[in-house]
């Protein structure tokens, strides 16, 4: 993304880049306990409402994409993230365990530029990763994710990230009409933007509804030899 996808999460390539809005405690499946559960706030419950019905994204219209990227610079301005949150494993607990994506759309609204008229929108930051070769394009996909260039459409599938904060991994899966497509890789924090995960994409399958499981992660190989 740089300018980037706004997911409540997104990725680019191998290595990957994504940007992380203070989204922590929004995604997070509900727990057992009812007395546990946190109830959301009012720009949450704004938050939630505009990006329902929206088939993750594919379907929202500029003007939801618009009031969608309001919400999150609101929340992100009321709760800043520390720069720190990619960098202690500590405070990078908050991110362990499974998120379900509810929602991707550009972070730049059609025919309008950054900051365009709205000083409250959400921009992505736009800065490369200096030397180590990560391409960080602005991915425009909307109900759609995409690692180590391979997209896959999101709208009508479940699409899980599950991290593992202790052996710095992230996997990726989604469910598609043919079978389950799972990726996943080791993360580290971006030299240039604290709040920006790096994801070094080495693991690639297909587990097919009906025959074999397929192992693409030669791909990934692939394409970091010939960068």
């Amino acid at each position: 993304m740089r300018k980037a996808t706004l997911v409540i999460f997104a990725a680019v390539n191998q290595a990957t880049a994504f940007n992380l809005p203070n989204l922590s405690n929004i995604f997070k499946p509900p727990t057992t306990s009812a007395a546990s559960i946190k109830q959301p706030n009012n720009d949450e419950s704004q938050l939630l409402q505009a990006i329902s019905n929206t088939g993750n994204g594919k379907d929202a219209d500029l003007e939801t994409q618009s009031r969608v990227l309001s919400i999150v610079r609101r929340m992100e301005t009321s709760a800043t993230p520390k720069p720190t949150l990619l960098s202690d494993p500590v405070e990078a607990k908050i991110l362990d365990g499974d998120w379900f994506l509810q929602y991707t759309a550009p972070s730049e609204i059609e025919g309008k530029e950054a900051g365009d008229g709205d000083n409250n929108k959400w921009v992505a930051v736009d800065a490369s990763e200096g030397d180590s070769n990560i391409e960080t394009p602005q991915f425009v996909g909307a109900g759609a994710v995409s690692a180590g260039g391979i997209k896959v459409d999101t709208s009508e599938n479940v699409a899980k990230q599950s991290f593992d904060i202790e052996n710095t991994r992230v996997t990726n899966e989604v469910k598609t009409g043919l079978g389950l497509v799972t990726v996943g890789g080791t993360i580290r924090q971006s030299a240039t933007v604290p709040l920006r995960a790096i994801v070094a994409f080495d693991i690639g399958k297909l587990s097919l509804d009906i025959g074999p499981t397929i192992d693409f992660s030669f791909l990934f190989d692939i394409r970091a030899a010939i960068k």
